[in-house]
């Protein structure tokens, strides 16, 4: 009898991942097309990433859509625009031609995969920022509330408080210090002045090129920039306090153990992981910082199963991890 076969998908602002897996933890296929945020250029953006990488992730797990048990779409701002929700939840059903699927929005995904679907709270610091949790079947959410008035301790907060040090540094309210340097370097300009024409002429004010630029502010940080230091530490500061919101809301016992897990590409940097450790710490003494079990896209295939009701076992699990290894290591050559 075949074994049943779950696929994820996790929509990011930057790029969309495609996982499918089966239920002996058996990676099947692993790929990644562009963004699917679609509120620059329309909700049909949306189908067009998932028919084209539904297609290619089905092609190279050598299955047709109708293998598929069960399918989870973690859409990045699914929930935030009432109108759109029953159009994004007809689309996934268009390509795969059944309605064995359900949509949410993509922070389920950091949380799946990080937690493996257990109980604790999971932090996005990506493009964005916000948290997901739960305890007991129910879950919640903190911040998400995009980057012109939130995504307190994303990468785009963080690069654009690391535009605004730039800017006072090349007025001279700031004194130099590497952070004004690195920046030039990176965006590949000669004049001070020449950044706005790159950032808001040449980009468009795009927010993944935006939230590129936090990679300059984690460099500086590292050369010692008293600006860029006290910008990162006022990010971790601000994700910490979106995790012990949650906390709160999921209403975990004061003696708790707290698990915590995050996603996101800030927590590459090991300078965000330690200072977000000690924020954690600071707020309550209870929380478990723990490194992510998988990724967000794994987490929706993770997810799909749950929502089958056949969650992964933890020798499947464990299976898993070990073969997604191998899996990379054989589609690397």
């Amino acid at each position: 009898m075949m074994e049943s076969i779950y696929l994820g998908v996790d929509g990011g602002g930057s790029k969309t991942a495609f996982v499918v897996l089966d239920e002996s933890g058996l990676l099947l296929a692993e790929t990644q097309s562009s963004a699917c945020y679609y509120f620059t250029e329309g909700i049909e953006l949306v189908s067009r990433v998932l028919e084209d990488g539904i297609t290619e992730a089905c092609r190279r797990a050598g299955i047709e859509t109708h293998d598929i048990t069960r399918a989870f779409f973690g859409l990045p701002s699914y929930g935030e625009v009432s109108a759109d929700i029953k159009r994004l939840d007809t689309l996934p059903g268009e390509i795969l031609g059944h309605d064995r699927f359900s949509c949410h929005n993509d922070m389920i995904c950091g949380w799946a995969g990080s937690l493996a679907c257990a109980d604790g709270i999971n932090v996005i610091s990506g493009t964005g920022s916000m948290t997901y949790g739960e305890r007991r079947g129910r879950g919640y959410r903190v911040g998400g509330w995009g980057e012109l008035f939130g995504d307190e301790g994303s990468a785009y907060w963080i690069a654009v408080r690391g535009l605004n040090a730039f800017t006072r540094m090349s007025d001279g309210r700031l004194p130099r210090g590497p952070l004004y340097d690195v920046m030039k370097a990176r965006i590949g300009i000669d004049s001070d002045l020449d950044l706005v024409d790159v950032v808001v002429n040449r980009w468009q004010g795009r927010r993944g090129a935006i939230a590129d630029l936090s990679k300059t502010v984690v460099e500086a940080g590292a050369m010692g920039d008293r600006d860029a230091r006290e910008i990162l530490l006022d990010a971790c500061d601000e994700l910490a306090l979106l995790v012990d919101a949650t906390r709160v809301e999921l209403g975990f016992d004061v003696d708790d153990p707290v698990p915590v897990s995050y996603s996101g590409g800030m927590f590459t940097a090991e300078a965000i992981r330690d200072e977000f450790q000690y924020a954690l710490d600071e707020l309550h003494p209870k929380y478990d910082l723990r490194e992510p079990l998988f990724g967000p896209g794994v987490g929706a295939a993770l997810y799909a199963a749950k929502q089958a009701g056949a969650p992964l076992s933890e020798h499947a699990l464990a299976r898993l991890r070990s073969n997604r290894a191998n899996y990379f290591e054989k589609n690397s050559r």
